[in-house]
Order: structure tokens, then C-alpha cells, then sequence
């Protein structure tokens, strides 16, 4: 793209410049430290020129909007014929309770709905098992049977909106679950869209929320798959998340490597059950976290893309466009959110949220400022989402496609993080692939070590933290506290218990019993989850049901 001469030519007026106008500005005013770094650790130049881009090839490396490999977008207009998705994620006490939480977003122009669980339920426990005090509906809805599911999208109509669902080890059952609740409100499976994370891998790494041994939980996945792409078009089974990576201390490129590694180990999967790539390939979605190294960012997603056509269409030899497309939600960084001076955080996310538009996100979802001391107050909720509406509407960066495509600087750090990512890529290979990665502890050290390191320089004061190591201020926070009401575990227990009481035992026991046959014979057991869902089977006896089968994983210690 560049002719030899032209880069000659610029190279020696560089030379020229670092000798003469920087130098003497040098002199008189040094740079503020010796090395600039992304957050990944790449050093970063004072300036960038066609030499840093010299093998740059438009029509291979970008090509257009639309089009392989999909760099400056999977769609051909981008946000000029229609915004991302908004999506905030909610979810507290009791079904009640979000419900309400639900109705007011969307009043206030959310388009799709995201839900969080409370901890006994990403881990599969009833509100009445003993690891569950304490813990009913604090971080998000308690969820124990269909009841719960009813009550939580009651006067919501699902063919209406799409929901997406943060939930890993019991996605099988609690997508049942809302299923159930559509047919029940009169919306057939293949008028249903949405999403569950349903990203098992990425919990052996990083979050943590895991049951069954890697294996079993591999096969849970694509038995979701399989049903899906048999049943549910409008929907995406499983959501590769990066995002619980990052938060768990990873950096850029390990958000980007060990998330696309996760996706190709799903569809590498998928397709020894005997699955065509190109029926079930265009509803996988991904999710990935965005953080404050605004150009580091951008060109993460901007490489993501480039990298996941390649490896589809090279690969695993998908035909389809669409096949190829990454498709993916981004969630500003709760890990960066501040206790201290919490107000700041308003700004940490706006530049956040900027940065996911530019690298062209199909969906997003904004942290509230208090997020770093409790559950979000609606008006932190509203300041959150009235932050992307600002950037849709305001800011004038949907005018135009990847406006930054063509930045010497952002196309070489593009290339950049996908030179990386396939280092390890090969690395990971080495070991034997991602499950052999996750039972060496290859993936849980890497994480941690990236961890420590970034925690270092906030310590030692190398990474400037506005508010926390720098720019320190002595007041109080005057952020209003959320807090979840003590009677949300009283009357959660009380509607379990009369659900048990008023349902049919015999039908509940007579459809576990062929769940757990047909998990030990292997075959698909979404359809049975399905069944003892419509008996309203518990989530915990559903999951007591596999682990019969399955086992319980007991995760690698590491040091």
C-alpha cells in the first residue's frame, strides 16, 4: 500500500526530526517516564508513521465494513442503520423485585434485558440449601424454580424483548426455565431471542462458578448448542465470555487469546457430536470487557474479528458469512470502578463505552458509578444507561464506520495484539489444548501473574489510579447505599417451599429419573432439563440429578 521510497523518505525525515525538533524539546522538557506501556505491556512509540504499517494491505487486513475478515465491522452500516443493543444488567431479591427493576429500565429505553443471579444459583443450590444463607438475592435474583422465572418476566411479553442471561455450570436448566415461561406465555421456541453465557471454560480460569468435572460440562454445552440451532434460531446458546477473564486480572491479550481458544475448543466440539459448522456457527456470540487503555481496547475488537474469520474460515471451513462473523456484547470494567471518589467512575465508564462503539459492538452494557460499594440505586442505573444513549445520539461517532481504521498507531497495535494472540495460541497448543491447559493450571497462573503485576505498579505507584494512589482527597462518600431487604430470604424460602409443597412429586421424580438416564447413556438431556422444569423440579435437584452422573469438580490448586 505504501511504495518503497515514499517509506524511505519517511524514515529519514524521522531521523531527522528525533535529531533536531525533539531533541532541543527534550532538553528543556523530558518525557514523564522512560517507557510507555498498553496495558498488555506493549512499548509504545512517541509516534507512529506507514514505516510501522509498512506490510499493511487494505484489502487483506481490513477490507470493508461487512465484509472478510470483518475488521471494521460485521455489518455494512454499522450504527447508521441501528444502534448497539443497550443492555443493562439487573437482577436483586427477589423475582418481585427485578421484575420491578425490568419494567424500569425499559421504560427508560433499555432494548434488551440482561439478568444476574445470586450466587446459589450460578452454583446451582436452592435458596434452602445450607451453602445458600446469607446469600439469597444479594448479588443478584434468586432463581430456584419455574415460579421464580414466571414471576420475573410477568407483563414482559419475550417475543418482544431479548434477554440475556449471566449464568455458566447451570445454563442448561435455567435456559429451561425461561423457555418454559414463553411457551407458557404463548411465545414459541423459535420466536425467543436472547442469550446464556453458558461459557464453562472460562469458570475452570477465572470465576469460579463451576460443577461438573471440564468433560461432562463440555458435552452440557453442546447439547445446548445442538438444541438450539434444532430449535431456537432466534437464539444465541452460549456467550464466550473474556470478560470474568479480565476481571480475574487478565490483560488484554489474554482476554483476547484465551477467550478465542475457548470459542474454537466449543465449535471444535460441536462439530465431533457431528454438527455442520455453518447450522449452528452464526449464533455464537461473545462477550469481552473493556477497560480505561482506550486505543489497546478498540484494537482488541478490532483483532478479535479479523482473528475469529480467519480461524472459522481456515479452520474449521465455514462457508457461511455469517459463520465467520464475531458477533459480540461489551461490559465496561467493574474491576476498575473506585469506592474512593465513586464519581469518577462516571468518567472511567464514558470512555469505556466510547471505546467498545468504536471497536464496533454489537451490544453494551455501562457499570453505575457505585457499583465498587453495592448493588446499583436506580438513579446510578439511569446515569449508566443515559451514558450510551449520550454517545448514540451526541457524539456524532455512529456517523461514521471504524473511524479510527486507517490510524498508523491503532492499525499497528491491531496487528500487534493479533501477533500475540496467535503466540498463544501455539503455546496452548502445546499443552494439548484448553482442557489440558485448565488441569495443568496453564490458564489460572498466567491469570494470576498478570494480576500481581498490575497490583505492583498501583502499589509502587508505576500505574496512576485517580483517586486511590493519586489525586487523594479526605471526605466522606456521600454515594447512597443500596441494600437488599432481610425479609428477601424469608419470603423466598416461603415461596419454595409452597411450590414443593403444591407441585406433583411423583411427576418430578419419574422426569429426574429420565434426565439421569439419559445423561448416562450420553444423549442430549435438554429436553428432559425441559421436563422437569414444567414439573417444577428445583434447580438444585436438577443439579443434584447430574452430579449423580457427572461428579463435582475439584478445582487444581495452584501456587
Amino acid at each position: 500500500m505504501f511504495k518503497e521510497g515514499k517509506i524511505k523518505e519517511i524514515r529519514e525525515k524521522k531521523a531527522e526530526w528525533e535529531g533536531t525538533t525533539l531533541k532541543k524539546y527534550l532538553d528543556t522538557c523530558p518525557e514523564k517516564k522512560d517507557v510507555f506501556e498498553t496495558s498488555s505491556g506493549f512499548k509504545v512509540e512517541r509516534v507512529y508513521t506507514p514505516e510501522d504499517v509498512s506490510t499493511f494491505d487494505y484489502i487483506r487486513d481490513l477490507g470493508f465494513p461487512g465484509n472478510y475478515p470483518f475488521t471494521r465491522g460485521i455489518h455494512a452500516t454499522m450504527y447508521r442503520a441501528r444502534t448497539w443493543t443497550m443492555r443493562q444488567f439487573a437482577g436483586y431479591g427477589t423475582a418481585e423485585d427485578t421484575n420491578k427493576r425490568f419494567k424500569y429500565l425499559l421504560s427508560h429505553g433499555e432494548t434488551g434485558l440482561s439478568v444476574a443471579f445470586d450466587f446459589p444459583t450460578l452454583c446451582g443450590y436452592d435458596s434452602d440449601h445450607q451453602m445458600a444463607r446469607g446469600e439469597i438475592g444479594l448479588c443478584g435474583v434468586a432463581v430456584d424454580t419455574l415460579k421464580d422465572m414466571e414471576i420475573i418476566f410477568n407483563g414482559i411479553p419475550l417475543d418482544k424483548v431479548t434477554t440475556s442471561m449471566t449464568i455458566n455450570g447451570p445454563a442448561a436448566t435455567i435456559w429451561a426455565m425461561y423457555i418454559v415461561t414463553g411457551l407458557k406465555q404463548g411465545v414459541p421456541m423459535e420466536k425467543l431471542g436472547g442469550t446464556i453465557q453458558n461459557d464453562i471454560l472460562k469458570e475452570y480460569m477465572a470465576q469460579k462458578s463451576f460443577i461438573f468435572p471440564p468433560e461432562p460440562s463440555l458435552k452440557l454445552v453442546v447439547d445446548t448448542i445442538e438444541f438450539a440451532s434444532e430449535n431456537l434460531p432466534r437464539w444465541n446458546p452460549i456467550s464466550i465470555s473474556g470478560y470474568h477473564i479480565r476481571e480475574a486480572g487478565a490483560n488484554a491479550i489474554q482476554e483476547l487469546a484465551f477467550t478465542l481458544a475457548d470459542g474454537a475448543t466449543y465449535v471444535e466440539a460441536a462439530v465431533e457430536r457431528g454438527l455442520n459448522v455453518d447450522d449452528f456457527a452464526p449464533r455464537l456470540s461473545f462477550f469481552f470487557a473493556c477497560h480505561n487503555n482506550f486505543f489497546e481496547e478498540i484494537a482488541k475488537f478490532r483483532a478479535a474479528r479479523r482473528i475469529w474469520a480467519k480461524l472459522m474460515k481456515e479452520r474449521f471451513e465455514a462457508k457461511k458469512k455469517r459463520s465467520m462473523w464475531l458477533r459480540f456484547h461489551t461490559q465496561t470494567s467493574g474491576c476498575t470502578l473506585t469506592a474512593q471518589q465513586p464519581i469518577n467512575n462516571v468518567v472511567r465508564v464514558t470512555i469505556q463505552a466510547l471505546a467498545a462503539v468504536l471497536g464496533g459492538t454489537q451490544s453494551l452494557h455501562t457499570n453505575s458509578l457505585d457499583e465498587a460499594l453495592s448493588l446499583p440505586s436506580e438513579l446510578a442505573v439511569r446515569i449508566a444507561l443515559r451514558t450510551q444513549q449520550i454517545i448514540a445520539h451526541e457524539s456524532g461517532v455512529t456517523d461514521t464506520i471504524d473511524p479510527l481504521g486507517g490510524s498508523y498507531y491503532v492499525e499497528w497495535l491491531t496487528d500487534k495484539m493479533e501477533e500475540e494472540c496467535y503466540r498463544y495460541f501455539d503455546q496452548i497448543e502445546e499443552i494439548g489444548g484448553v482442557v489440558k491447559g485448565i488441569e495443568k493450571g496453564f490458564f489460572q497462573r498466567e491469570i494470576a501473574r498478570s494480576a500481581y503485576k498490575y497490583e505492583r505498579e498501583v502499589g509502587e505507584k508505576k500505574r496512576v489510579v485517580v483517586g486511590v494512589n493519586k489525586y487523594l482527597v479526605d471526605e466522606p462518600v456521600e454515594i447512597p447505599i443500596f441494600r437488599v431487604n432481610p425479609e428477601v430470604e424469608r419470603r423466598q424460602l416461603r415461596r419454595l417451599r409452597k411450590v414443593k409443597q403444591e407441585r406433583e412429586k411423583g411427576k418430578v421424580e419419574e422426569s429426574l429419573e429420565k434426565l439421569k438416564n439419559t445423561a448416562d447413556k450420553g444423549g442430549n438431556i435438554m429436553p428432559y432439563i425441559i421436563e422437569a422444569v414444567k414439573n417444577y423440579a428445583t434447580l438444585g435437584e436438577i443439579t443434584n440429578s447430574l452430579k449423580e452422573i457427572y461428579g463435582e469438580y475439584k478445582e487444581l490448586i495452584i501456587y
